[in-house]
């Protein structure tokens, strides 16, 4: 068992997902930082702060994801090189017009919802309520999000 009751194998799994998930969200919250800064078109009041907006949450979870790491007695990833590699989100660039910045966030949406899934089945098989709550409240939050931006692109 680890400090917090939980096996530690187990424990270990769940540290390497949320490592992975952790890579995810550094690279979409790159992307999006980018979106903010670069927007151009009929779009950008709207979306220079639904963008910050989206930034500054992404930057919340990235504390708690590592630090929920470090809750489970492991080592949360820090450098960008890693994130890089491990990522399965890639880097944005010279993406400036409304559709593209959208349907980007969209699809990083899609991916961070897919890991969240899985962390939350693993977290539940674990009996780790920690990580299944965080996992429960990003996805529901998350899900809400996808869909108000789909509406906004049509």
């Amino acid at each position: 068992m680890n400090n917090i009751g939980l096996n530690k194998e187990k424990s270990v799994e769940l540290s390497n997902q949320l490592n992975d998930l952790l890579a995810n969200y550094q690279i979409f919250y790159m992307n999006v930082r980018g979106f903010h800064w670069n927007i151009k078109g009929n779009k950008f009041f709207e979306l220079h702060g639904k963008f910050e907006e989206l930034y500054t949450d992404l930057q919340l979870k990235i504390d708690e994801i590592a630090e929920r790491v470090l809750t489970l007695g492991e080592t949360p990833m820090h450098s960008f090189s890693d994130y890089l590699a491990q990522s399965d989100i890639a880097p944005v660039t010279s993406i400036t017009d409304s559709e593209g910045t959208v349907n980007s966030v969209l699809e990083s949406f899609k991916t961070v919802i897919v890991k969240q899934r899985a962390l939350l089945r693993a977290s539940g098989d674990a009996d780790d309520e920690g990580t299944n709550s965080l996992m429960s409240d990003y996805i529901g939050e998350q899900e809400k999000l996808v869909w108000m931006y789909s509406a906004y692109s049509g």
